[in-house]
């Protein structure tokens, strides 16, 4: 009955939730179907229901993670921008806001990303991650291409896109590692003043 089916999931999200909390704070190793239990309140029997297993779990996690953490969405008032470029240092202001702002989202991606290295599934999954965000930024790139051909003479869209997502997610680190030294505005100057010069040059 869809009333029995909205409740299962409304369970699956808290198990989630609590998978998420407890992952956060004790790191991907930690997650266990009993802490997952204890944190979401439930029966460890009910946990077991849902995931049947740890491996299950962690990867039921990093799914839920990649569909909680908000992908590349340029909203209205940006793509109201009337210059490409202008688009872009919007959108790059945007989501280093958005990877400061979910700090807890960030760090356990990037533990799921390290946790790659040795997990085949994961690796994966998380590659496909990043294409997939890094197709969103290509084609931001090659609207740029098309408006300012001169200023990026010889460069491909693919390898703009993949300086800008590898300037967020190293910007992101730096804001986890050491927030007390993180200037998100003179960092945004900084991309800004770069970009601008290259399109003046052009």
């Amino acid at each position: 009955m869809p009333g029995e089916r909205a409740s299962e999931d409304v369970r699956r999200e808290q198990i989630l939730q609590a998978s998420f909390e407890v992952a956060s704070r004790e790191g991907i190793g930690g997650l266990t179907i009993r802490a997952v239990a204890a944190e979401a309140k439930l029966s460890h029997s009910l946990v077991v229901f849902y995931f049947q297993r740890k491996e299950r779990l962690v990867m039921e996690l990093l799914e839920w993670l990649i569909a909680t953490t908000a992908v590349l969405h340029v909203g209205d008032e940006v793509a109201r921008i009337p210059g490409a470029l202008d688009r872009l240092h919007a959108v790059l202001e945007q989501e280093l806001e958005r990877l400061l702002e979910q700090r807890k989202h960030t760090r356990l991606f990037f533990e799921y990303w390290a946790r790659g290295t040795n997990d085949d599934q994961v690796r994966a999954r998380i590659s496909a991650e990043l294409e997939r965000y890094r197709g969103a930024f290509r084609a931001m790139m090659e609207e740029l291409l098309a408006a300012e051909p001169a200023a990026f003479r010889g460069v491909s869209a693919d390898a703009m896109a993949a300086v800008a997502v590898s300037w967020l997610q190293g910007c992101a680190v730096q804001g986890m590692v050491a927030p007390e030294h993180f200037d998100m505005d003179a960092y945004l100057a900084a991309v800004r003043g770069f970009t601008t010069r290259l399109a003046e040059a052009g």
